[in-house]
């Protein structure tokens, strides 16, 4: 079964994009054929993959809002086999607004997915794994991302204030499940940013473990300039820089992702006070 991700916190500069980007290419350099949905307006993740997303430039938008099936927008990123990518661009922004008055508007990314995941099969590709990057807020867009996902990959931020909010976003997941699908879990929690030289980013760890617990995986992305310099090339810091802590950082956090049993998936969403 294709695993289906979405990456989300409505906290803006937790290294969400970043998390998703990395961790579809570490999973496509272990074999697995990963599709990335870019879902924020800002268009930061398809910057990344090295994938076109100007203007006029099909993209999500004409998928949410018209008739447009997500396998003629996605196309291929250039440096690494087996990903691909649904490109977001400007004219995203507008989506949530044409929405509001649609019929069935919070499952309009999830029908276009499933029809996607149905064309990959009958051309005999396998999807592995569909990751969606979210806007930082919790509007319509990241509401068709949680719809449209199993899964919550939640990335945190090793600073101050790093659990603000979440009691929120939540919320919102434990919503969306039930009254919108069933099926949605926060499968992993992944601490970002870490500067293992200052107590804070310690204390910041202890904390979000203590509040989530098993979700949390074992390994803590590091602050760092390779990973921050790697999309003003048009690059993931797996093709940038192979050998930097980032990139080991995110093969691990990968290759912890891909463990994680399906019978994991099944336990509630763990809940902040």
């Amino acid at each position: 079964m294709t695993r289906i991700i979405t990456v989300a916190n409505q906290k803006g500069g937790v290294g969400k994009t970043t998390t998703t980007v990395n961790v579809a290419a570490a999973l496509a350099t272990m074999g697995k054929q990963v599709l990335v949905i870019d879902l924020d307006p800002q268009g930061n993740a398809s910057t990344a993959l090295g994938i076109e997303h100007g203007e006029g430039t099909p993209d999500v938008y004409d998928v949410l809002t018209g008739d447009t099936p997500l396998a003629n927008i996605v196309q291929n990123c250039p440096d690494i086999d087996g990903l691909v990518g649904a490109p977001a661009t400007i004219d995203l922004a507008g989506a949530e607004i044409e929405l509001v008055a649609s019929e069935g508007r919070e499952y309009r990314l999830r029908a276009a997915i499933d029809a996607y995941l149905d064309h990959a099969n009958a051309n005999g590709v396998a999807i592995d794994f569909v990751l969606i990057d979210c806007p930082p807020s919790l509007g319509l867009l990241t509401l068709n991302g949680l719809v449209a996902a199993r899964e919550v990959l939640l990335p945190i931020q090793c600073e101050y204030y790093a659990l603000e909010g979440l009691s929120q976003l939540l919320r919102t997941v434990d919503m969306v499940t039930a009254a919108l699908n069933p099926d949605l879990h926060v499968s992993a929690i992944v601490l970002t940013m870490y500067d293992g030289r200052t107590r804070l980013a310690s204390q910041v760890a202890h904390e979000v473990r203590t509040h989530f617990g098993a979700r949390v995986l074992d390994t803590v992305v590091p602050r760092s300039v390779r990973v921050s310099e790697a999309p003003s090339y048009g690059q993931t810091v797996l093709t940038y820089d192979a050998n930097s802590s980032g990139s080991i950082a995110y093969r691990e956090v990968a290759e912890q992702l891909d463990a994680i049993e399906a019978t994991d998936l099944n336990s509630p969403a763990t809940e902040t006070n």
